[in-house]
């Protein structure tokens, strides 16, 4: 065997801003090729007709699904004990057996390849329900589905690859996604993981952090950059890597304030050798592959959300009717009922986004990227909000651990560690920070595809004058459209308001009606500050969460409609329905009024002070708990030094 080549730089890139956001952009999907809900809502247009009639699932699709939420259901209530994972911060070796065994990792696998073959509703089904027996086998599940090899395979791996890997995974085999590395997140044009090409395989260098299920995975999905060649363009590729190869390291399994039985680990690679054959893609196409992957991928985490909102409201309902305070339930005294009102119509809102998004991704009429990634956003933050209201209605309770509550003799109900298992969902997969930016770029993708000319420094007079011209008439169609629409009529929307009902038509009203409101000032933004607009992140993020506020008014209503039409406590949905949007118009309207009404001035100039040293007086009075050590890990390509603590599971 030939010697291995070294690694043409072993240092991490150096990328300005500009070059960073290139590289981000062509890694964008940015052709429009079906209609998208979402997209036409933050251009002022309330397409109903998109999501209404809610779009159902076939028969045989339910039937497969029901048949399997069956088993697995049982197995969560007989083999799952949440509180023995979180006492040894550890899943059971026979529990991810008997998941293999069930079938549950090869959910969304076809079944040619030895998978269930379940649509992507009866997946999220699943996750929730397993996600509430412990939510770290919810992640076990989906990183090694939603983002590991199955999912970049079904989508871009040649049939061979297919035949090859998808089996394994579908009943044998765990897989992981690698891209982060300790000094780059959601930045990955400074990718320092290097593929050199040596004949008929790529060689491996780098490090990768954050490895979720990289402790115990078989195969590996890694990101790393070939440099352009002769024979190659180069740029961030995919490859399926085998876990067991000559080389790799599991340096470290990390440990979190939640979801203790999480296999996520830093990963080494020093000289390891892949066939070029288990390149997914071109060279330079593993952004896009990791990108589009993440666009359904991203349901996975507001389905374990919508879970976590269905227990909280159970323990919510529950424990505020036995426990008395002043003569009566709290959950009568109205402090602690407004909670309860809020997790109840939260959690309605959050699974009619889910199914809504989950059903136009399975019947792939429509182009639901935004959609999918609204609802991983909006999830993350309600379902975070949706816990920290049942340890307050909990009390004392809420705050004390479920195995000291069953050690006095009380119902052991780990609320608090709800609490630490959900706060990553607001970083996994795109931080919420990264989420609004993300959105906010798909949102205003219409008026940069027309006018992003005018303001790009490097397009010529000539470039700018022809993006005028294509703005002018682009605009002239489409402001007008803007002043008036359905909601300003009284009668519009009419399916929501049946007799004996609550009516809703009001509330589809207001989304018209604000849709328009939203389009008109992110025009009024873009042209007051034109090129300075992607700067502007607390505007942009405002923008994005009216319009996440929005989409699950849309949803909500879209769903009770549904639920009343089949006869299946339509009653109740209407009333959830109203609550949540009443509670949605009010949060719409605050960040209406926060749009231009604001700190982010002052913020930043405090900032500056902050960083510039400025407030270090602040600081005095309390002593640093920190240990030593750099804020980053050295991450230099090299052999490990470290004990490897890679364990293979069956």
């Amino acid at each position: 065997m030939p010697a291995p080549p070294t690694p043409s730089s072993p240092s991490r890139p150096t990328v300005s801003e500009r070059e960073a956001r290139q590289v981000a952009e062509a890694a964008r999907e940015q052709d429009w090729r079906k209609p998208s809900f979402a997209k036409e809502l933050f251009l002022g247009r309330f397409r109903l007709d998109l999501i209404h009639p809610h779009p159902l699932p076939a028969d045989e699709d339910v039937q497969r699904g029901e048949e399997f939420l069956a088993k697995l259901r049982d197995f969560c209530e007989t083999k799952i004990d949440g509180a023995v994972i979180e006492r040894d911060a550890r899943i059971p070796d026979d529990v991810i057996t008997g998941l293999k065994e069930l079938g549950a990792f090869g959910m969304k696998i076809d079944t040619k390849y030895g998978g269930l073959g379940l649509t992507q509703v009866y997946y999220n089904k699943a996750l929730a329900l397993v996600g509430s027996a412990n939510p770290a086998i919810g992640a076990l599940l989906s990183a090694h589905q939603s983002i590991g090899v199955p999912q970049p395979l079904k989508m871009f791996g040649t049939q061979e690859q297919k035949d090859t890997f998808l089996p394994r995974c579908a009943r044998t085999d765990i897989s992981a996604f690698l891209l982060t590395e300790p000094d780059v997140g959601s930045d990955p044009a400074r990718l320092a993981t290097t593929a050199v090409r040596d004949g008929d395989d790529y060689v491996l260098d780098g490090v990768k952090l954050w490895t979720t299920n990289g402790v115990v995975a078989d195969l590996l999905v890694v990101m790393a950059r070939v440099p352009k060649s002769e024979n190659g363009r180069g740029g961030i590729t995919a490859f399926v890597v085998e876990a067991a190869s000559e080389g790799i390291t599991v340096e470290n399994r990390n440990a979190f304030m939640g979801l203790r039985g999480l296999e996520n680990g830093v990963t080494r690679f020093h000289r390891v050798r892949v066939p070029a054959a288990h390149r997914i893609g071109p060279e330079g196409a593993g952004l896009k592959i990791a990108l589009t992957t993440l666009n359904t991928g991203r349901l996975s985490l507001p389905a374990m959300c919508v879970g976590a909102g269905k227990w909280c409201l159970k323990i919510a309902r529950e424990w505020s009717a036995v426990r008395e305070q002043w003569g009566k339930p709290v959950a009568l005294h109205e402090a602690v009922g407004s909670k309860i009102s809020f997790i109840a119509a939260t959690t309605f809102a959050l699974e009619a986004v889910l199914d809504l998004s989950s059903q136009m991704a399975d019947e792939d009429r429509n182009d639901i990227r935004i959609e999918a990634a609204l609802a991983k956003l909006y999830g993350s933050e309600m379902a975070c909000l949706m816990a920290d209201e049942l340890v307050q209605i909990r009390g004392g309770r809420g705050f004390e651990t479920a195995a000291s509550l069953e050690a006095r003799g009380e119902r052991a109900v780990p609320a608090e560690q709800l609490l630490r298992d959900l706060r990553i969902n607001r970083i996994f997969e795109g931080s919420t920070e990264i989420m609004h930016l993300l959105i906010a770029r798909e949102a205003v993708d219409a008026h940069l595809s027309v006018a992003g000319d005018l303001i790009d420094p490097d397009k010529t007079l000539s470039d700018k004058a022809r993006a005028g011209a294509q703005a002018g008439v682009f605009y002239a169609k489409w402001l007008p459209k803007l002043v008036a629409g359905p909601g300003q009529l009284p009668r519009s929307y009419a399916d929501f308001h049946p007799a004996d009902h609550r009516d809703l038509s009001g509330h589809l009203r207001y989304v018209e009606r604000s849709a328009r409101k939203l389009a008109r000032s992110t025009f009024y933004a873009m042209s007051r500050w034109q090129g300075r607009m992607e700067t502007k992140q607390g505007f942009l993020g405002r923008i994005v969460d009216i319009g996440a506020e929005l989409f699950a008014m849309s949803a909500a209503c879209v769903r009770a409609e549904h639920l009343r039409a089949g006869g299946d406590h339509g009653r109740e949905a209407y009333q959830l329905a109203d609550a949540f949007c009443r509670q949605s118009r009010i949060r719409v309207e605050e960040l209406f009024g926060r749009l231009w009404t604001n700190t982010d001035d002052l913020d930043r100039k405090v900032v500056k002070g902050v960083l510039g040293g400025a407030y270090e007086w602040l600081e005095q009075g309390v002593v640093d708990p920190s240990g030593e050590g750099p804020w980053i890990a050295e991450a230099t390509p090299g052999e490990s030094r470290r004990k490897n603590l890679r364990r293979a599971i069956g």
